[in-house]
């Protein structure tokens, strides 16, 4: 079996662009995979492309663990966001004709059954305005669709530090959040690396009355020392990884216990490939690992293959059913969340289990958004801060 073509297919919304890639095989396998990388999808394509030409078309799909040295040995480069994003889309369709030659899900080929349930949590759920009964009406509705856990950044626009005020409409939400979703429900604060190790250990030891689950990023992915301090000054677990896109990056953060739940995204971190051996390393360290994902229904449905299969998963982070849940019908067969228990169910069919639907992904066209984390208004979601682009991508 070897592979013919490459095709990328590029789905819209106000605030992300959802790339699929699809490998067609000589005895007409397709397979699939996808990523939304983060304001640079035309960066993307280019690479995909690239290196498409240069090692995918030809190679037997079933040689993953030679195609992901290729891509950082025979390049001769470090391992960034890009290429191994590219590279995630690629191997997650390589399983996905694995698994459809053989004739079995995926999780198989990584193990298989683990688990009979993956939990999940929410996000993208608080599109609204920063007003805390606002918000708390929202968290109830996401505990009535069944989720034992969601996550929020409650801190606006902030950067760097977080003002008094800022800090105690902050706290506000999270306090009507957790009145609201009750003692039960794990909620996640996310910080999005966005403050100093200084800021970062004061808002931390004001919110650790609403018992978070786990703070995330607290600090930059690159301020090391930054995060021991925070470290040190709660008890709060705190979760990073997203940002961090090669297996060996971790060293630190495993060696010197700074991280309780490693959160690196399957799509950007070489796929299944890359990511089976940072969670086999995280195991090593009593680690636990939550995926980030903010993809759509291959990605989701990738992940829940991988969670099937993985000893040390904690839980699923999930978007689609609150950010774009329109998405789900860009394909046939999308992973749903059990509203019984709030879990997904382990997939049945072959590969990922998932076919994509053309004319569903055309009625959705580019959107060129630009997400922005720092602009006032981004939990919106309303691409307000989309960059109009033309000539590009087209």
């Amino acid at each position: 079996m070897k592979i013919t073509a490459v095709d990328t297919i590029v789905v819209g919304t106000p605030w992300r662009e959802l790339t699929f890639v699809e490998l067609t095989t000589d005895d007409g396998l397709r397979g699939l995979g996808e990523a939304r990388m983060l304001n640079k999808t035309d960066t993307l394509l280019a690479c995909i492309e690239e290196m498409s030409r240069r090692y995918v078309l030809g190679s037997d799909p079933f040689d993953v663990q030679r195609l992901a040295w290729r891509f950082s040995w025979e390049e001769y480069g470090r391992a960034g966001e890009v290429t191994q994003t590219a590279l995630a889309t690629i191997d997650m369709a390589c399983h996905d004709l694995m698994g459809k030659h053989l004739g079995v899900p995926v999780y198989r080929l990584l193990g298989g059954r683990f688990r009979e349930r993956t939990p999940a949590y929410a996000n993208g759920w608080y599109q609204g305005e920063r007003d805390p009964g606002t918000i708390a009406e929202m968290a109830a509705g996401v505990v009535a669709k069944g989720y034992r856990g969601l996550k929020i950044d409650p801190f606006g626009a902030a950067t760097a530090e977080l003002s008094a005020p800022q800090l105690r409409r902050a706290c506000d939400i999270l306090a009507a959040v957790r009145a609201a979703v009750g003692p039960e429900v794990e909620l996640m604060v996310e910080m999005h690396g966005r403050f100093t190790a200084a800021t970062a250990a004061k808002v931390a030891r004001a919110i650790e009355e609403y018992d978070p689950a786990w703070i995330e990023e607290p600090v930059p992915p690159h301020d090391v020392p930054g995060l021991r301090q925070v470290r040190a000054a709660t008890s709060i677990p705190i979760a990073t990884g997203e940002r961090v896109h090669a297996v060996p990056e971790f060293r630190e953060l495993f060696e010197q216990g700074l991280v309780d739940i490693v959160q690196a995204d399957l799509t950007h971190i070489g796929g299944f490939t890359g990511l089976r051996k940072l969670a086999a390393w995280a195991e090593a360290y009593n680690v636990l690992i939550a995926p980030h994902n903010v993809c759509g229904p291959v990605g989701t449905a990738a992940n829940v293959h991988l969670a099937v299969a993985s000893p040390n998963h904690k839980i699923l982070e999930h978007f689609n059913d609150f950010a774009d849940p329109w998405v789900k019908d860009l394909v046939h067969g999308a992973p749903q969340v059990d509203a019984a228990d709030g879990c997904f169910a382990p997939p049945t069919q072959p590969g990922l289990g998932v076919t994509l639907d053309r004319q569903a992904c055309a009625r959705h066209p580019r959107t060129n958004a630009h997400f922005n984390l720092v602009r006032d208004g981004w939990e919106r979601r309303d691409g307000a801060g989309a960059t109009a682009v033309t000539g590009v991508g087209a």
